[in-house]
């Protein structure tokens, strides 16, 4: 699987978490990490689809990804240690954790791989 095909919705999610945080609790913060971070993520992943596209890796985009996921996992994870919410520390930590795991395998496999082409 080719890490544009998760990073993309893992973005959406965060910010459409972030949006959700701002306007059911009023925070400000939930809003900028959120959104700030899901922007970010969905831009790495664009960058890594038109590399792709173009028979190629985006490793600046695999690394932009990978510090995000593990700045998430250490940031919420931290949170649900202190409150022991599941919602939205212990959810957002644990997608996170799941997803540098994943850029991790990405990155040291040497990326996406292409499919072959037959003629």
């Amino acid at each position: 699987m080719h890490d544009f095909c998760f990073t993309i919705p893992y973005g959406l999610i965060l910010i459409g978490g972030g949006v959700f945080g701002y306007f059911k609790k009023g925070s400000t913060a939930s809003l900028a990490g959120g959104v700030g971070t899901g922007l970010l993520l969905v831009l790495a992943g664009y960058l890594s689809l038109k590399a792709f596209e173009k028979r190629k890796n985006s490793y600046f985009a695999l690394i932009v990804e990978t510090v995000c996921a593990a700045i998430l996992t250490y940031v919420m994870g931290q949170r649900y240690y202190q409150t022991s919410k599941i919602m939205p520390a212990g959810m957002v930590a644990g997608i996170s954790a799941l997803m540098t795991g994943f850029y991790l395998y990405k990155i040291a496999t040497g990326g996406n791989h292409f499919p072959t082409k037959t003629e």
